[in-house]
């Protein structure tokens, strides 16, 4: 390699940092406007390296990125959504874009701080700073130790899985909360949610984000709705009798002012989408889906008692053999697909990413994986899916390659077999931070439907 090569790379380089430098500049005007700003369905990380990055990525020059968020300034948009990245793919002007409706403010309640109440209050606090919208206002765990608020305040920005928090944590003991990225969160301490006075700490009207599973049904989760503050309750844990499950981009569109909504799990989550899309094209007979799961926090670390079969044994030991209701849970959101799916899983010696097997028999023709995996790619590169699904045709791909990652699938296009009328297929997915994505997704819609 010649020095004058060495050189070339390193001007370019040198020219879009300053380039990102100015863009970084107009996507902060934007997010400050209320404009939610993404790339190809992903958020954009107000950072030079990861602006490069999704620019190299789609081979797309920041200097037409800059041209265009600019002109959108120009304009005085506000309100609304623009995907950056398609908006350049489609060629479209600045000025095709219009402001949306005001979002108002609505206060959140994390109710249990476990794996997902602590990845939500990630989530919600790497967004930049506004006061519209979904606004974090309090966490509420159990009664505790001396020493509680600042394990909260440690486990919230230290994570084995997740890394650590980006940005800064900081304890406010005088009026018991935590600090996460200049923002004030209250901690709550209460054995019921029957006990509790949302409105004694400024926070009215709010949604409970149920992270606990504890109550599953109109009766139990009806207890939040009996808080003073308290509106509305959303449930990470599939939800039983006539609560819906709602995956998002799939059935939300039936929350409409529902006040007790379930987010489902995060493998109905992971499935359903892509099960809609098979369904509409091809027409699914039937089918067996099965998940290869990491392990979860009501397993054992050693042998122990346990109420449930086999999760009492060892999990960063064995394979464990136990059910699942992703299969049926996915009827709710796609009602043609009742009695049709089967399911089962397997939780394995990992803690974070899971995989999804789909064995499916269609009314219409595959005919091979290439045609399958051809249609799955169009529909993750589209503006309807590709916030949800990613597509990876690596044949070095992984489950922690995909740690972190807000979609709620990948589908992994070099296991896919397909021939004649059938299919199997494999989905993986961050069970954590992908099921919480789309939680969010979820909790937003319910704060429209007021």
């Amino acid at each position: 390699m010649s020095a004058n090569l060495y050189q070339d790379h390193l001007t370019t380089r040198k020219n879009q940092e300053a380039q990102a430098v100015q863009l970084l500049v107009e996507l902060n005007t934007l997010a400050n406007k209320g404009v939610n700003v993404l790339f190809f369905g992903n958020r954009i990380a107000l950072n030079l390296v990861d602006i490069i990055a999704h620019h190299d990525k789609n081979a797309l020059n920041i200097a037409d990125t800059l041209a265009f968020a600019t002109a959108l300034n120009d304009q005085n948009l506000s309100h609304t959504t623009v995907d950056l990245g398609q908006a350049l793919k489609a060629g479209k002007q600045a000025d095709s874009f219009t402001s949306g409706d005001e979002v108002p403010a609505t206060d959140v309640v994390l109710y249990g701080f476990g794996r997902i109440g602590r990845i939500l209050a990630r989530l919600l606090m790497s967004r930049p700073a506004s006061d519209k919208g979904l606004q974090l206002k309090a966490i509420v765990v159990r009664p505790a130790g001396e020493a509680d608020l600042e394990k909260r305040a440690s486990l919230l920005e230290r994570d084995s899985v997740h890394g650590w928090f980006d940005g800064s944590v900081v304890v406010d003991k005088a009026n018991s909360g935590i600090v996460a990225n200049g923002r004030f969160i209250k901690v709550i301490y209460a054995a019921d949610p029957s006990e509790i006075d949302y409105t004694s700490y400024g926070i009215d009207n709010a949604l409970i984000i149920d992270n606990t599973g504890k109550w599953k049904d109109e009766a139990g989760l009806g207890k939040h709705l009996q808080s003073k503050g308290a509106k509305k309750v959303l449930l990470t844990a599939p939800a039983s009798g006539d609560i819906k499950n709602i995956v998002y981009n799939v059935n939300d569109d039936t929350i409409g002012s529902d006040t007790i909504v379930s987010a489902a799990s995060c493998t109905t989550n992971a499935i359903t989408p892509t099960l809609k899309l098979l369904n509409d094209k091809y027409g699914i007979e039937n089918g067996h889906m099965e998940t290869i799961h990491a392990f979860t926090n009501d397993q054992n670390l050693v042998d122990n008692h346990h109420k449930a079969e086999r999760r009492g044994r060892a999990a960063t030991l064995n394979m464990v053999m136990t059910s699942t209701g992703a299969a049926k849970a996915v009827s709710k959101a796609i009602p043609e697909l009742k009695g049709k799916l089967s399911g089962s899983s397997v939780r394995v010696p990992t803690p974070n990413v899971s995989l999804a097997i789909l064995n499916l028999n269609f009314k219409n023709p595959v005919n091979s994986s290439d045609e399958l995996n051809a249609f799955i790619k169009e529909a993750t590169e589209s503006e309807q899916w590709q916030a949800q699904i990613a597509y990876s045709d690596s044949d070095e791909a992984v489950s922690t390659d995909f740690v972190g990652c807000e979609k709620v699938a990948i589908w992994d296009a070099k296991s896919t077999l397909a021939q004649d009328n059938r299919a199997v297929m494999y989905l993986w997915y961050d069970n954590e931070m992908g099921y919480s994505t789309q939680v969010l997704r979820v909790a937003e819609t319910m704060a429209k439907n007021v």
